[in-house]
């Protein structure tokens, strides 16, 4: 018994000490970037300076392109990737098909980023005849992010007691209403998990995007047609990011002051990942008390009626 519990305690340490290292190793990480990219949030810099004495000259195009990039990746990859787990979670039946699905997507989940950027040069520039554009970006990116969304979602919706399913299947509910109204929302918090690590690699992917949405971004005006692709909202414009920014900067050497505004940028990319972080995982909290909340109401309202 003693010696089991002594076991049982050096382990104990040993994990909290790994996960310290991990809190600690990120401190530092960030720190390390922010310090070094001091005074990022000066607004010549992030916006543009016309005096051009500081800087950048305004990194608020790649900004604006890194944001969209990430709304519109996230609006393809996520219902494909919960309807793939809610598929092969609920629907699909054991045997060979199933296997080889799980076999593609652990294929896919392998694939580098530079293969599946010049397949999307191959397909979304030049077979579709777009060139590059920010859609071209975001599916390039929904390639890369399928795999791991939909293993997190399947997941999710397995870890879900299957009592929890049995009990609500015995009440009267019909499969898809179990599936809507019990099961996602007890799900809700893998999900999410599986959201932010995806937008985490939308944030940093670069090697994709430099050969679908181009390393150039046209002078962006809000008063200009729609489809004109000056236009901030027009999907099929090119649009350099944030990521691909730091990148050219680093690889060209073409601007004097490159290294500060590479460090600069990445103070702000760092920023922009951790405040999605915490809003995501505060939706994430909201959400997850709405429907604990509706489902005691619910049960409340079951004991009344019987």
């Amino acid at each position: 018994m003693m010696k089991a519990r002594t076991v049982d305690a050096i382990w104990t340490f040993i994990l909290y000490g790994i996960s310290v290292f991990i809190v600690i190793l990120l401190g530092f990480f960030v720190v390390t970037i922010l310090s070094k990219g001091w005074g990022f949030w000066d607004p010549h810099f992030l916006f543009g300076n016309p005096s051009n004495t500081q800087a950048g000259g305004g990194i608020g195009p790649q900004l604006i392109n890194s944001l969209y990039i990430l709304v519109l990746t996230l609006l393809i990859s996520v219902p494909l990737g919960l309807g793939a787990g809610i598929y092969l979670a609920e629907y699909a039946k054991q045997g060979k098909m199933l296997n080889f699905i799980r076999l593609c997507i652990e294929t896919m989940a392998s694939l580098p980023s530079i293969v599946v950027g010049l397949f999307g040069l191959l397909v979304f520039v030049t077979l579709t005849g777009w060139g590059y554009t920010l859609l071209g970006g975001a599916l390039a990116v929904t390639i890369l992010n399928l795999p791991g969304l939909t293993r997190v979602c399947e997941s999710a919706i397995l870890d879900v007691p299957h009592s929890v399913k049995e009990a609500s299947l015995g009440l009267g509910a019909t499969r898809w209403q179990t599936l809507v109204k019990v099961i996602l929302p007890a799900a809700v918090p893998q999900i999410m998990t599986g959201v932010i690590l995806a937008a985490g690699r939308i944030f940093g992917e670069a090697a994709a995007l430099i050969y679908t949405s181009g390393l150039t971004t046209p002078f962006l005006n809000t008063a200009a047609d729609l489809s004109s692709k000056a236009h901030p909202l027009n999907i099929f414009r090119p649009a350099e990011t944030l990521t691909v920014h730091i990148w050219k900067l680093n690889s060209e050497g073409i601007v004097p002051d490159a290294k500060l505004i590479a460090a600069k940028s990445a103070a702000v990319l760092i920023i922009m990942v951790l405040f999605f972080n915490l809003t995501a995982r505060l939706a994430s909290t909201l959400l997850q008390k709405y429907f604990a909340g509706n489902m005691r109401a619910k049960k409340r309202k079951t004991k009344m009626a019987s």
